[in-house]
């Protein structure tokens, strides 16, 4: 019987033990985190004349699609083709101006959110080390607004 009790001793600690489990909402991260908001900030100033300059290139190409409709019954089949054609290099150098922006700036909003998850990540194992957390979960399906940390992480970050 001493020998089962001896046995069972440890299994007794191993259940009395409880773990420590955290949650942070990297969404909200991203949404309110000073740092997410400086990088968008930055990104947003750094694109800002590309985009401008792409809504200029569309109202020119609507304003001659436009022109072109109109005019397209007084013109000769030689002019009609001639501006069909301009209209159709500048819609395909439009379409590639606007891919091209779309993929720096996909690019760059990578670059800096991976700046600022690095910045989030050394927050949070700061916290989870200092408050003896075993584990913090980043994604989750469902965690209880008792376990959420996103709270502490945000502060911290926007120190």
């Amino acid at each position: 019987m001493a020998l089962f009790a001896l046995c069972m001793l440890p299994l007794s600690n191993v259940q009395a033990q409880e773990s420590k489990i955290g949650f942070v909402s990297t969404e909200r991260i991203f949404r309110e985190a000073a740092p997410a908001k400086a990088a968008q900030s930055k990104i947003e100033q750094e694109f800002s004349r590309r985009d401008k300059e792409l809504q200029d290139l569309a109202a020119r190409l609507k304003a001659m699609s436009e022109k072109l409709d109109k005019d397209a019954a007084v013109l000769s089949d030689s002019d009609r083709v001639r501006r069909q054609r301009d209209l159709a290099d500048m819609d395909k150098d439009f379409q590639r101006k606007q891919r091209e922006f779309r993929e720096d700036l996909n690019q760059r909003r990578n670059e800096e959110l991976a700046t600022v998850l690095e910045k989030t990540n050394k927050v949070i194992k700061q916290i989870a080390e200092a408050e003896k957390y075993d584990i913090v979960f980043q994604e989750a399906v469902y965690a209880s607004p008792r376990i959420d940390i996103t709270d502490k992480v945000l502060k911290a970050l926007n120190k």
